[in-house]
C-alpha cells in the first residue's frame, strides 16, 4: 500500500483505466493472474503512479516492451537480469 493518495481501479476515468489497460496489454501472458485473489488491475505498485496515467503508462510499458517474446533473449534470461538488477537495487519485491 502506498502511502500517497492514489485512485484505485473502480475509481479511475477513462485516461487512467486506458494507460492500465495499456501497459498490462504489453506484459508477458503469466502476469494477466494477480499475485493475490481478488486483486484488481492496477493495484500494488502501479497505483503510487495514479495521480500521472501518462506517466504509468511509460514506466511500466517499458518493462511490458523489453519482456516481448520477440527479443533474442530467452524469457529466463530476461527474469535472471530482472533479478540481478533488483538484488542490486536492493528491492524487496
Amino acid at each position: 500500500m502506498t502511502w500517497i493518495r492514489t485512485i484505485g481501479f473502480p475509481e479511475a476515468d477513462d485516461t487512467l483505466r486506458k494507460a492500465i489497460e495499456g501497459q498490462r496489454a504489453l506484459y508477458p501472458a503469466e502476469y494477466a493472474t494477480p499475485g493475490f485473489p481478488g486483486q484488481l488491475p492496477g493495484q500494488g505498485i502501479v497505483d503510487a503512479h495514479s495521480l500521472l496515467p501518462d506517466a504509468l503508462f511509460h514506466a511500466f510499458a517499458t518493462f511490458g516492451a523489453l519482456m516481448a517474446p520477440n527479443l533474442p533473449l530467452e524469457r529466463r534470461q530476461h527474469e535472471m537480469i530482472a533479478t540481478v538488477v533488483s538484488a542490486t537495487n536492493r528491492c524487496h519485491y
